[in-house]
């Protein structure tokens, strides 16, 4: 099945809410201001913020303008123009190696899942990976991702319950380095992005990294509940404040009707979307494409 396919699924809630809204008003006169007011008010029940609609409304008046656009066709084409352009304000870029990846994001988002389909898409891509188990706080958490690197075919280095976070990343970084390891997913506990001591973890753990591994490439990815629709800004805001986010794996698409939210995300924060899980099994993960997640919605 091709990604469009299974984004296509993945966001068939959101296309069913958003398209009916579009043809109805599309049957009316797209000229007046009438018209704009009801689209912003749609783009916004998408989960598209306030601020976010309030730029693509404008955006699409003025192109209607200066191109003197007169059938539904080719408004509907400036709308999907304009809502790539505010996807592509967040630009994804490739990982280099040796890299190091840091999997953040609050608790019941699928952190565990995701690292298992992150594994295995860098093993199709022919690189060695290693996972580090460094939830030691939750229980059985080392035992869940261990069935996942096992599906995944890679190495895991993980410690009891209750151990140091940080002590595991240093065993993983030793490990990586000691066998030219060309991915690291560091693994790390579900936390209320509220929680300042829980935050200073995380800045413990990257310290550890910038220290032992320096010559690593490292990026920290914040995986997202797509159910969530607008919370999610503000825990990619906290985080991003507290650690740094160098971009985003979303999950559970195809549960929510309000897809729209992932538009507000790249345009106001600029932290891009680089991966979305399409399904329950370990394949079911990929690249973030722009023009395809617009089509699929609208």
């Amino acid at each position: 099945m091709s990604f469009f396919s299974k984004l296509f699924g993945a966001l068939k809630k959101t296309k069913d809410s958003l398209a009916g809204k579009l043809a109805a008003l599309f049957r009316g006169n797209y000229f007046a201001d009438e018209f704009y007011e009801e689209l912003e008010d749609i783009l916004i029940s998408s989960d598209i913020s306030v601020s976010t609609a309030e730029e693509i409304i404008e955006d699409l008046r003025e192109r209607v303008k200066e191109e003197k656009l007169k059938d539904e066709e080719f408004v509907r084409q400036a709308l999907r123009d304009s809502l790539i352009e505010h996807l592509n304000r967040a630009e994804p870029y490739d990982f280099v190696d040796p890299t190091v990846i840091m999997v953040v994001g609050v608790n019941g988002v699928g952190k565990t899942t995701s690292i298992g389909k992150l594994a295995r898409y860098f093993t199709q891509r022919k690189q060695t990976v290693t996972i580090a188990a460094a939830d030691t706080f939750r229980a059985a958490a080392a035992d869940q991702l261990s069935v996942w690197a096992d599906r995944a075919k890679v190495k895991i280095v993980r410690s009891s319950e209750g151990s140091d976070p940080s002590a595991v990343v240093f065993d993983a970084l030793s490990s990586a380095k000691a066998k030219s390891t060309d991915v690291l997913i560091i693994d790390t506990a579900g936390r209320l992005h509220v929680k300042a001591n829980l935050m200073e973890e995380l800045k413990k753990m990257r310290r550890v990294i910038d220290r032992e591994y320096p010559e690593a490439n490292v990026y920290t990815l914040i995986v997202l509940d797509a159910t969530t629709g607008q919370n999610a800004i503000s825990q990619v805001e906290t985080f991003n404040e507290a650690v740094g986010l160098d971009g985003i794996v979303l999950t559970k698409l195809d549960g929510t009707a309000k897809g729209g939210f992932v538009v507000s995300l790249c345009s106001e924060l600029e932290v891009p979307v680089l991966f979305v899980g399409t399904g329950e099994k370990i394949e079911d993960l990929e690249e973030f494409d722009a023009e395809s997640f617009v089509d699929a919605i609208l």
